[in-house]
């Protein structure tokens, strides 16, 4: 999460959604990731559900329930869709309907719905089925809107996560992006969704890019928190886990032990004008 390819997986960056292992891997600690993964602007959440037809939301991977409740909490009917039991069942006892499968293997049953939402999730759905899946159980009018974050920690903390993980994990698939980049990075993934959804030829109109800019403060505790629920360190042994947090504590410290950081949530949303 702090840095881009961490959220991205091998085998390759342009299909992220066939590395299944990593895709599923955020549930080893679902308590830490509902706990420590920043919610959604309230804005983006307010503009989807003025563009949507109606209230019946489907949340594709919709993990622990983050941005469910939020929806909820906007007045909306959310129905969850995750591939990771553990996953679905936090969601569920947070109060949020799940049902386990991955979306493209979902049984839609004969339902539809007013807007789809992936948040921090539609790089592990394939882009040509997740977009025809997405049209065939929307409303005339329904949406589909995915979004992500984009950020990266001050300097001195963002190298000395870099040096750290390099240190440990050596011959990690996942590189390091220079600090300062995740913006961008981030700007070319959506571009790549509203390209996928042009060119699967779904029934969609034109797709909009919107950016909600937003700042939040972590002391050392919290963002040592977080780190482990990203995509390069879900799966790391303790000890190396506990080695890389170690390097960034320090660099915490060093610079009076919290931080305010500046968020960039992107979202790409795009309306079903006419029938699959």
């Amino acid at each position: 999460m702090p840095i881009m390819s961490q959220e991205q997986s091998q085998p390759s960056e342009n299909e992220p959604h066939k590395a299944r292992q990593i895709a599923e891997s955020f549930g080893s600690d679902v308590e830490r990731y509902d706990r420590a993964r920043p919610r959604y602007p309230d804005a983006l959440v307010e503009r989807i559900v003025a563009a949507s037809p109606g209230p019946d939301v489907l949340d594709v991977g919709c993990g622990t329930g983050i941005e469910a409740r939020q929806f909820q909490a906007a007045g909306c009917t959310v129905l969850g869709v995750d591939p990771d039991a553990r996953m679905a069942e936090f969601a569920r006892r947070s109060g949020v309907e799940v049902e386990v499968a991955t979306f493209e293997a979902w049984d839609p049953a004969g339902r539809s719905f007013d807007a789809v939402i992936a948040g921090q999730a539609w790089h592990w759905v394939d882009p040509v089925a997740g977009v025809v899946k997405a049209a065939q159980v929307l409303r005339p009018g329904g949406l589909l809107a995915v979004f992500a974050h984009a950020f990266a920690p001050p300097p001195a903390v963002a190298e000395a996560f870099v040096t750290a993980y390099r240190r440990v994990v050596p011959d990690s698939p996942f590189n390091g992006q220079p600090p300062g980049q995740a913006t961008d990075i981030y700007q070319a993934m959506m571009t790549k969704f509203s390209d996928g959804i042009r060119e699967a030829d779904s029934g969609f109109g034109d797709p909009e890019q919107w950016r909600f800019d937003w700042e939040q403060s972590y002391t050392r505790d919290e963002w040592l928190d977080l780190l482990p629920t990203t995509g390069g360190l879900t799966r790391l042994p303790a000890d190396k886990l506990a080695e890389v947090l170690a390097g960034v504590g320090t660099a915490i410290d060093a610079i009076g032990g919290e931080f305010t950081m500046t968020y960039t949530t992107l979202a790409v949303a795009a309306a079903r004008t006419s029938a699959v």
